[in-house]
């Protein structure tokens, strides 16, 4: 055996890109800390902040490391090569994060829609308009929370529309709506409000433009 062989360096798992997945455990951490009272509106709408701007794990870790369940947090995966980094790429190409703390923020007008957008509103709002966008994805899924704050969705009327959530002294309300075209492209909301509104509804006189043919060129 080579006593001299340098060993090949590996990548440490603080420098691994953080996963939407990453983040939701995160999230969900600082939400439990919240309601427990073991941390304030103050700190959590900072580290809230904080963790769906984190490009790394190692940005997610500190956030948590002083609460409970701060072991859930880790890495969704073993770290792997290339492979993985790709695909962490990939995800990345696929999702949007809108975070709105003591402020506001909003997606409208023409735009590409990802597969996955987190919005986040504590004590602020954030307006997810898909009346105009583009859908490259056959189903589409928001995760929205709000801390009293607001978080406003509204999309056409010719596509489905569900969800699911919970409102804690709030309120989260999703009008139901099914498309005529069974492949129209599908938006599923998942919400929580805590003292804060989510709200998802279709757009009274606004429907995606020549649907079969983006359907055509973007599924079929």
């Amino acid at each position: 055996m080579d006593l001299h062989k340098r060993p090949e360096p590996s990548t440490a798992p603080t420098d691994l890109r953080a996963s939407d997945a990453d983040r939701d455990r995160t999230a969900d951490i600082l939400r439990e800390a919240l309601a427990e009272g073991r941390l304030d509106a103050e700190e959590h709408a900072e580290r809230i902040e904080r963790a769906y701007r984190a490009k790394t794990v190692g940005e997610l870790e500190p956030l948590v490391r002083d609460l409970p369940g701060a072991r859930e947090a880790g890495p969704a995966a073993a770290p792997g090569p290339a492979r993985d980094r790709a695909a962490s790429d990939a995800v990345a190409a696929a999702e949007e994060n809108l975070v709105a703390v003591f402020s506001s923020t909003s997606r409208r007008g023409r735009w590409r829609i990802g597969r996955r957008t987190h919005a986040y509103a504590v004590f602020g709002n954030v307006e997810i308009d898909l009346s105009e966008a583009l859908f490259e994805y056959p189903q589409v899924h928001i995760k929205a929370v709000s801390v009293f704050g607001n978080v406003e969705i509204h999309v056409p009327e010719n596509i489905s529309l569900r969800g699911t959530g919970t409102g804690v002294l709030g309120n989260f309300e999703v009008e139901a709506l099914e498309a005529d075209e069974s492949e129209a492209p599908v938006v599923y909301v998942e919400g929580y409000a805590v003292l804060g509104n989510i709200e998802a509804k279709p757009k009274k006189g606004r429907v995606i433009r020549s649907l079969e043919r983006q359907l055509r060129r973007h599924f079929g």
